[in-house]
């Protein structure tokens, strides 16, 4: 199955109508009034925020860093291949290098990645974040180890990404998923986004949330 080129950027954000970015990184308290304008620290970017999944699980949440590519590249080994292509939108066997080293290489301007760690340091999810420019619109992308699905995990990284998003201005928060996704779909749903199809593909739907 194929989809249109100019809805998936290389760093797996898949976008509706946005222009791919680059990718972003880190987690600081959510008082990010003027991003254009901040300058992130490193300390802000190994920050962590811990939650408590509704399984129960802890979780360690902060933004990526440019040295987590081998971290990266061990977790979509471990994310299933439905998944991967739920994920992307597309077929694939693995993610590549190259989509690896895009999305660490991130500009905490028009896109955010969040990784979700367990206690021992095992990173179990990622939710990947892209604005507009305009700042009114975001769309999110989530992806969650296939040994730690149905554990409430993406719900989890869904509804920390929302916050994000509330907390820098975004109005509409929204994600492009496959028809055949309905777990994500029903956890979407759970979090209080409505469905709609998506323009030109039937095989497609989008899912959107009004945070203002």
């Amino acid at each position: 199955m194929s989809y249109p080129p100019d809805r998936i950027a290389d760093n797996g954000v898949r976008q509706l109508g946005l222009p791919c970015p680059e990718v972003p990184a880190a987690h600081r308290p959510f008082v990010m009034a003027n991003i254009e304008d901040e300058v992130i620290l490193m300390s802000d970017i190994t920050s962590f925020t811990e939650v408590m999944a509704r399984s129960g699980l802890r979780l360690s949440i902060r933004r990526v860093t440019r040295d987590d590519r081998a971290l990266l590249k061990d977790f979509f080994e471990g994310v299933s291949l439905e998944d991967l292509r739920f994920r992307f939108l597309t077929a694939m066997l693995k993610v590549s290098d190259e989509q690896i080293a895009i999305m660490v290489d991130v500009d905490h301007k028009q896109t955010e990645d969040f990784l979700a760690f367990i206690d021992d340091g095992t990173l179990v999810g990622t939710a990947m974040i892209a604005t507009d420019p305009s700042r009114e619109r975001a769309e999110v992308a989530i992806a969650v180890r296939a040994d730690f699905k149905h554990r409430g995990v993406g719900w989890t990284l869904l509804n920390h990404a929302a916050e994000f998003a509330t907390a820098i201005g975004i109005k509409t928060l929204e994600a492009v998923e496959s028809r055949l996704n309905q777990k994500a779909i029903e956890v979407e749903r759970d979090s209080g986004f409505t469905v709609k199809a998506y323009p030109g593909d039937a095989t497609l739907v989008i899912v959107s949330k009004q945070l203002r």
